[in-house]
Parts: structure tokens; C-alpha cells; sequence
């Protein structure tokens, strides 16, 4: 298969997943698309070295360049990125369509550390197992299912809150 066809088949279908991933790691709506950019770019130079061929595979495998590339874009463009206030009206409607839900899903999310919100959004959002995962974040599973667990209950907690309010 042509790089530019094997690129479309692995890369393109993904491309609304790595947006996502970028926006929660983000909070910008645009440094995300610079970063799924970026990413894009990278996954096309390193296109060969891709082994995997399942969809699945190259999913995890597009999230980790997205991962990798916003972290280190954020240490080189915006070392105040984790201020930035996150509105979820301006994400996408990726889990919840009712516009009051989605603030206050976005506002708890928004209070979670970015290791939980990560996780979070590569589960719940993204639906990747915890091996893939694992493998995006670069952690054991044994660790990821910790964050999960630990970021669920603050979630909840966060959420809790947010009725009070």
C-alpha cells in the first residue's frame, strides 16, 4: 500500500479521537489543532515504522504522537497551559449532548490533575482498554488502573460538588 493511502486508512479515522485527547490535555481549541498538527506530521514521517495494522493499534498509536507532542508543546508554547480556564461549550458534544451537563462535566473534569484527566478522557471518552492506554501514557497497567480508579472517585467527588453549587 502507498504511504499517502496507508496514512489516510490508519491516521484520518482517528482524527476527531486525537482532537479530543488534545483539547482535554490542552483546554485550547486551538493549540489542540496545532498539536494534532504537529502530530499528523510526525505519524506521516514515522509512518514506516508502524507496524500495526488493526485499527485499534493505530488509534493507540496516533494518541500516544498526539500525548508525546501536546506535552512537549506545551513545555515549549505554554508553560502557563495548565491556567488556562477549560470551557467545555467549546468542545466537542464527545459524551454529553444536554449543554448544562456538559459544563459541569467539563468544570469537574477541569478540576481533576492532568495524569487523571488523561486517563479519564483515553477511557471514558476514547474508550481505549487499559493496555492501549498503558501504552499511549507510557505507564504499567497496574498504574493506569490505579489513576482510573483514583481519578473516577475524584470525579465523582468533583461532581458532587458541582450539584451543591
Amino acid at each position: 500500500m502507498e504511504s499517502g493511502a496507508r496514512f489516510e486508512a490508519l491516521v484520518l479515522p482517528h482524527l476527531d479521537a486525537a482532537y479530543t485527547l488534545a483539547r482535554y490535555l490542552t483546554r485550547n481549541a486551538q493549540d489542540a489543532e496545532d498539536i494534532v498538527q504537529d502530530a499528523c506530521l510526525r505519524a506521516l514521517k514515522y509512518l514506516e515504522g508502524f507496524r500495526g495494522e488493526e485499527a485499534t493499534s493505530a488509534r493507540a498509536w496516533l494518541l500516544t504522537i498526539v500525548r508525546n507532542t501536546a506535552h512537549s508543546w506545551r513545555k515549549r508554547h505554554r508553560p502557563d497551559a495548565l491556567a488556562v480556564e477549560f470551557d467545555e461549550m467549546e468542545h466537542s458534544d464527545a459524551v454529553v449532548h444536554d449543554p448544562e451537563a456538559k459544563e459541569t462535566l467539563g468544570r469537574a473534569l477541569d478540576r481533576l490533575a492532568p495524569e487523571f484527566r488523561e486517563v479519564v478522557v483515553l477511557r471514558e471518552l476514547q474508550g481505549l482498554s487499559y493496555k492501549e492506554i498503558s501504552d499511549v501514557t507510557g505507564v504499567p497497567i497496574g498504574t493506569v488502573m490505579s489513576r482510573l480508579s483514583r481519578a473516577r472517585a475524584r470525579l465523582q467527588e468533583a461532581l458532587r460538588e458541582e450539584e451543591v453549587r
